[in-house]
């Protein structure tokens, strides 16, 4: 049992969706928390490894430095009393991420080496459809599919124990995805600069440190306990003198096996889960907006998973619901992951 679920864990959780990364209230960050499995943050054994992640968003609430729904927005980029629009919810995104990570045939200490990389492809960013919610976009088609932001971890260490897993990564997302500015006029208050709604990248570098713990009560690890910590340092937006302050989410869930046939070759996987994400530092620059808020959501869901040993193949299912949310959208998310070694 623990041979086969060594091999088929962690195929990547850092870099999740990066396309797909929530952008909201002034700016976000690019670690999208719902896509992960719960097993997907430990390292597994050397070898190669492939996945395809499938994020699915959907929200109707935009929610204000307090908590509450937001029904209208004053729109003022420059002297004057601006301009008051009604807020209208209806984000519907999808993105998919193919991941390829590579773990050493060689250790250090019984500590192992792997890297990953993750490029991205979606139909808009949150972001994007924040600025046409908030007018601070034009209206338009967001159905587009292309290029999101490009996450690579080069640096990721794992320690395996008989009733502890241990993970450590740095990687970075690069600003490769489909973005740019524009000027709209709004009323009498004249042209502004903001963002494209078609946009998909965010438009600004990440740097990112994640570290996750992993206790198994048996030997077998049938059972696991895990807690995630995602550290999210993001760099100036380009076009704008605004850097969005950093970001801190917990990764947390609880997965048990269970055996479909008895020679334990077809395994069901199932578990609670769940994330909580805060916003840490202040937005920074002239452009910022409302930098003292800070964002931060709070999400609860489970996991059903389905993994074939002899074909080394995990089919993996996971919905979470945002119960909690401050300067940013609430919603809900539907992940269809699947990974498999070569």
């Amino acid at each position: 049992m623990n041979g086969k679920i060594r091999c088929l864990n962690g195929v990547m959780a850092s870099g999740l969706a990066a396309g797909t990364a929530a952008a909201l209230g002034a700016e976000l960050d690019h670690y999208s928390p719902g896509g992960a499995g719960i097993r997907d943050f430990a390292m597994p054994e050397a070898g190669f490894y492939a996945g395809l992640y499938n994020y699915a968003y959907q929200s109707h609430r935009l929610n204000d430095a307090n908590g509450n729904t937001i029904n209208s927005v004053t729109i003022n980029p420059g002297p004057g009393q601006g301009t008051t629009l009604g807020v209208n919810v209806d984000v519907d995104q999808y993105g998919l991420t193919p991941t390829l990570t590579w773990v050493a045939p060689w250790k250090l200490a019984d500590i192992k080496f792997g890297a990953n990389i993750s490029p991205s492809f979606a139909n808009s960013s949150l972001g994007a459809s924040l600025s046409t919610v908030t007018g601070r976009a034009r209206s338009g088609s967001a159905s587009s599919f292309g290029v999101g932001d490009l996450f690579v971890q080069p640096f990721w260490l794992g320690l395996t124990l008989t009733n502890w897993d241990f993970a450590l990564g740095y990687g970075f997302y690069a600003p490769v995805g489909r973005y740019h500015t524009e000027t709209i006029t709004l009323g009498p208050l004249g042209p502004f600069k903001t963002t494209a709604p078609d946009n998909i990248g965010l438009g600004f570098w990440t740097h990112q440190i994640q570290g996750a713990v992993y206790w198994y009560p048996r030997a077998d690890q049938r059972l696991a306990v895990m807690a995630a910590l995602t550290y999210e340092i993001n760099g100036n937006k380009e076009g704008f003198d605004l850097i969005p302050g950093q970001h801190l989410t917990l990764n947390w869930g609880v997965s048990k096996y269970f055996p479909l046939t008895s020679n334990e070759n077809l395994m069901l996987e199932l578990g609670p889960a769940g994330y909580d994400s805060w916003q840490i530092t202040d937005d920074t620059g002239s452009n910022a907006r409302n930098p003292g808020v800070h964002d931060q959501v709070h999400g609860v869901g489970g996991q059903l998973g389905i993994t074939y040993a002899p074909w080394n193949v995990t089919l993996d299912f996971l919905y979470f619901y945002e119960f909690y949310a401050v300067d940013r959208f609430q919603g809900q998310s539907l992940s269809i992951n699947l990974a498999f070694t070569f």
